[in-house]
């Protein structure tokens, strides 16, 4: 059997068989976790009672019992198509250490083999699965884009690289936020060289995400707030080129106009460079 086929049973609901609704149903005292319980069953068996586990939302249990698998059959095609099932398992009950831990064992085994993508994007899915508040660890958030880049750039041509495309995104408008509430934290406090610094990387190094606007016009704010006011019109004028119709650009306009200002690229600074870059084509 081939190890598609355990994907394929995860996405069509888990179908079960007789032998795994009947394995151990009707003995209420059975330990299955006691030593050498499960020794006597074939590992079909054990693999349909993992798939029944999964259906009934036992996912811990289920991870057990084709972990059993790779245990007492580990040179079988049940061991391998078990040990993406139970990654998978572990990543339901959001165990994301040993689901990880699971899907790389995959990847290291069958390299070759057809689940091997799923495998890897499992992998970035237990980082990407932990992402989703700004304050937390953006150490998960690196390891999820590395992850990530690796499902996009070694099965291009699978469906979990575009989806990986998309969460990669994601995940990187995730890093741009972190350092725009970093930025605002600064700003609210007069700490205006602190603040650029953090609107800096987000213009520099996540110019495609959906924070650039506000970046520069909060840069347009702080440098205003320091009497910088060249690189304060800089800021304006590629806010101007690039984003003019949204309520960032108003606020920037407003606030330099309201100083007999304008904005427009002056002085020979960091923004006049990408200013400079941006009107040739070669930024953004």
């Amino acid at each position: 059997m081939s190890g598609r086929s355990s994907i394929c049973r995860i996405r069509n609901g888990l179908a079960t068989g007789v032998i795994a609704l009947g394995l151990l149903a009707g003995c209420n005292s059975f330990d299955s976790r006691a030593s050498g319980a499960l020794d006597s069953y074939s590992a079909q068996q054990i693999f349909e009672r993992g798939e029944f586990e999964l259906e009934r939302g036992q996912a811990d249990d289920a991870a057990f019992y084709f972990g059993e698998i790779e245990r007492l059959y580990p040179y079988s095609e049940w061991a391998k198509r078990a040990l993406i099932m139970q990654a998978f398992s572990y990543h339901r009950d959001t165990d994301y250490p040993n689901s990880r831990a699971a899907a790389q064992r995959y990847i290291d085994f069958y390299p070759v083999d057809d689940d091997a993508a799923y495998a890897q994007y499992l992998l970035a899915l237990s980082y990407y699965d932990q992402i989703d508040e700004i304050g937390r660890d953006q150490g998960l958030t690196f390891q999820a884009l590395q992850s990530l880049r690796v499902v996009i750039e070694r099965y291009p041509d699978t469906e979990y690289a575009r989806s990986s495309v998309l969460k990669f995104d994601l995940a990187f408008d995730h890093l741009a936020a972190k350092e725009m509430e970093i930025g605002r934290y600064y700003l609210k406090r007069d700490h205006f060289a602190a603040s650029i610094n953090r609107f800096r990387i987000v213009v520099e190094d996540f110019q495609t995400t959906s924070h650039t606007p506000e970046a520069l016009h909060r840069l347009v704010e702080s440098y205003l707030s320091l009497g910088l006011v060249e690189e304060a019109q800089t800021a304006g004028a590629i806010l101007g080129y690039n984003y003019r119709s949204t309520e960032w650009y108003e606020e920037s306009f407003a606030l330099l106009t309201g100083q007999g200002l304008e904005p427009v690229s002056l002085g020979d600074n960091w923004l006049s460079a990408i200013y400079r870059q941006m009107v040739r084509g070669e930024w953004l």
